[in-house]
């Protein structure tokens, strides 16, 4: 299921939003295990999301575009059906099974991407004038080769490739988590993302502060051998000088004000101003933007987003919704036992302020492991217990 999720992420049909492979495989995994389904306690983060969810729908009842809101909240139910199902199939497995099944896929998701990546330098060659031209696994944009693999958006990418990156971090030490790391690091730095490569930078960062010296000392000499290595790769077999793309990009900031992100964020602040409790309604942003301005580019920023489309009440459900993702992380001591969790999140929060990600697969797959480590790893508090709701699934073998 994973491997459909993620390796597949960028193949589904169009039914207005997109119908994955793995959301296929979970209604049918569910048509044949239907009678073993039962029925168990949310985490009080899933009650927070469900809660989000509700005000952000709620919130198409004012919308202006009411066929956008629809199409939506539509995709929103979708993925919330698939989210429980995808939960109550990965309840089944251990943990050991797990991880090493999110280390596999990983190095499946990165290798196919590469893989397609080369493919389509090879079938367009990298000079080449056309924008959002895509090939296989590579999108001419603005001159640069961009890797997009097998999802749709190089930006995308990074944020799907973000728990991989965390999980591989955090086993640097083994000689095997050290080349998916190489691997995953690479692939990310093709994408050429601004935003989601100083996302990965800072963890990065972080993770090497938080160790201890001699670790310390060790993890930077091979993050600059590992650099070294990256950049020959890529002049000697890709044709393509990494760093110089690289500034190159950062070079292009100071012009296009981050693809136009600056713009975007202040037409935001002005449509949260028509109506700032309850805002414009679900994924209204996009067409009062056409409207308005002429063109349906999204806000770029998931919290303006919300904001606009959901208002200031729900934008503070949402927030409320990650504060008690972060606290049951912390209070579970998770965010010690299993650091990649943290890391995780923490990277998913930093590239929501570049990206607009309302429903998001990879992330559900995050949460969702999430709530299988707090089940397994320790008893729910008196708190929690009241805070719950029977309306979670699972299957029994």
């Amino acid at each position: 299921m994973i491997i459909l999720l993620v390796s597949f992420a960028g193949l589904g049909i169009d039914i207005g939003f997109s119908l994955k492979p793995y959301m296929i495989f979970l209604f049918m995994f569910t048509v044949f295990y239907l009678f073993r389904m039962v029925f168990v306690k949310l985490q009080p983060f899933e009650v927070a999301m469900l809660g989000f969810y509700f005000i952000y729908c709620f919130s198409g009842i004012f919308a202006l575009y009411a066929s956008s809101s629809i199409r939506i909240i539509i995709g929103i139910g979708l993925y919330l059906v698939c989210y429980f199902l995808m939960r109550a199939i990965l309840t089944s497995t251990t943990i050991p099974k797990l991880e090493w099944s999110l280390f596999v896929v990983g190095v499946l998701f990165n290798g196919i991407s590469l893989g397609l990546y080369i493919v389509g330098l090879l079938v367009i060659g990298t000079d080449v004038p056309t924008d959002r031209l895509v090939s296989y696994g590579v999108m001419m944009d603005r001159g640069y080769p961009r890797l997009i693999g097998v999802v749709d958006d190089p930006n995308f990418y990074v944020f799907y490739n973000t728990l991989f990156f965390a999980l591989y971090m955090t086993m640097w030490q083994t000689r095997k988590g050290k080349i998916a790391l190489l691997v995953c690091v690479f692939t990310s730095v093709l994408t050429f993302s601004r935003g989601g490569l100083l996302a990965l930078l800072i963890l990065l960062l972080v993770f090497v502060v938080t160790h201890k010296s001699l670790k310390k000392i060790k993890m930077v000499l091979s993050l600059l051998l590992g650099a070294i290595a990256l950049h020959w790769i890529s002049i000697s077999y890709l044709s393509i000088n990494l760093y110089e793309i690289l500034f190159a990009r950062m070079v292009d900031f100071t012009s296009d004000g981050g693809s136009n992100r600056f713009m975007l964020w202040e037409r935001a602040v002005e449509f949260i101003t028509m109506n700032h409790w309850l805002g414009l309604g679900p994924y209204n942003f996009s067409s009062y933007n056409d409207f308005h301005y002429g063109d349906r580019l999204s806000v770029h920023n998931t919290f303006l987003d919300i904001a606009a489309d959901a208002g200031l009440i729900g934008l503070f459900v949402y927030v409320s919704f990650l504060l008690i993702v972060i606290y049951q992380l912390y209070q579970s001591r998770l965010y010690q036992t299993k650091p990649y969790l943290a890391f995780a999140l923490f990277g998913f929060i930093l590239q929501t302020i570049s990206l607009s990600i309302i429903i998001n697969d990879m992330f559900f797959l995050y949460l969702a492991i999430v709530a299988i480590y707090l089940e397994r790893f320790r008893k729910p508090t008196s708190i929690e217990r009241g805070a719950s709701i029977e309306t979670g699934l699972v299957f029994n073998r």
